[in-house]
């Protein structure tokens, strides 16, 4: 199988084989772009190539899935594979986990093809986690290759970014996210949906397709639609449903960034509705809905409350308490609807 699961980053995969060719490859890279366009999946199927112990014979950059390296690499039991990320209770990458990468990235490769450690949330690391790491960037062992994750270059340390090869990640087509969720035996109409509310990203679409989401915005969007709306309550109904994800925080904001992605898609539906834009592929029962919220606002007003939402979910990245970014959002939704057209 090797890079075959690996979709919509081939340009990448051919610049690392190029770069192993000519014994160019570098000792750190940051892999940056969306979340769930596949940087993590990458990152893995690389480690497989680099450490194993039965690669093609045309001397091609490809893992056979098969060896004893290859098998451990994706159990992550390999002596010379480090895998690490942020725990999910913590809200940044632990001095102490850090120092665990330090010191095993240190250690002398066992079975004698280097090593590769992959450090997945890099935009969580602190400054004490981020110097700390510094000095393994300055002085990497020999054979070793290094693959920090995150989001942005903006959001590590510039000090960090100087001394790493930046690999940007596009988010994949529409079309590639519809085949990988046609293999997740996901409906016709629900893939159009979900490629199009995914924004290229893999992950976020399969997170989209659960069920209690669905059932929670059907409800919500009859909310948005009452005269009056009751914005305290809806923002009680939504605080609940994203608490009910799990204590852990990132659970928490995870589900409040699908909710606001739900937001924004019924926004947009309703904004081409109110400028007789195509129309886009939307369900039947979200006319109700949207023909209520068209009826009582304006473009401009409707652009202004996506806006906001956009704020929010920017927000919600940055840590800002989710109560106060679902009762602002709310509020701002609340006081467009009670100005009218």
């Amino acid at each position: 199988m090797s890079w075959e699961r690996v979709r919509g980053h081939e340009v990448h995969v051919e610049e690392f084989a190029r770069a192993v060719r000519r014994g160019r490859l570098a000792h750190a890279y940051l892999f940056t772009g969306p979340a769930g366009v596949g940087k993590r999946l990458f990152a893995v199927e690389l480690a497989k190539a680099l450490l194993c112990e039965a690669p093609p014979a045309d001397g091609s950059l490809r893992a056979c899935d098969r060896c004893a390296a290859c098998v451990q690499v994706e159990a992550g039991t390999h002596p010379d594979f480090a895998y690490a990320r942020r725990p999910d209770d913590a809200h940044e990458f632990p001095i102490e986990l850090m120092r665990e990468v330090c010191k095993s990235f240190a250690l002398k490769s066992a079975r004698g093809r280097g090593r590769v450690v992959i450090l997945d949330d890099v935009d969580d690391l602190n400054e004490e986690s981020s110097n700390c790491f510094l000095k393994t960037l300055e002085e990497p062992p020999p054979r070793s290759v290094l693959i920090l994750i995150g989001s942005s270059p903006d959001r590590q340390l510039a000090t960090i970014v100087s001394r790493c090869q930046v690999v940007r990640f596009a988010p994949l087509s529409a079309e590639q996210v519809r085949d990988i969720l046609r293999e997740h035996d996901i409906d016709e109409a629900m893939r159009d949906r979900l490629a199009r509310l995914s924004g290229g990203s893999v992950g976020l679409a399969l997170a989209l397709a659960d069920p209690d989401l669905w059932e929670f915005r059907r409800a919500f969007l009859d909310g948005i639609a009452q005269a009056p709306m009751d914005s305290v309550g809806l923002a009680e109904r939504c605080v609940e449903f994203v608490e009910a994800a799990g204590k852990e925080s990132a659970a928490q904001r995870n589900r409040a960034h699908q909710v606001v992605r739900l937001l924004i898609d019924f926004l947009e539906d309703a904004l081409a509705l109110s400028v007789a834009a195509p129309a886009r592929r939307t369900d039947a029962a979200d006319r109700p809905a949207l023909e209520k919220i068209v009826a009582r606002l304006s473009p401009e007003q409707i652009l202004a409350v996506l806006e906001r939402c956009l704020d929010g979910d920017d927000q919600i990245d940055r840590r800002v308490q989710l109560v106060l970014i679902v009762e602002a959002l709310l509020d701002a939704l609340g006081q467009q609807l009670r100005m009218g057209v």
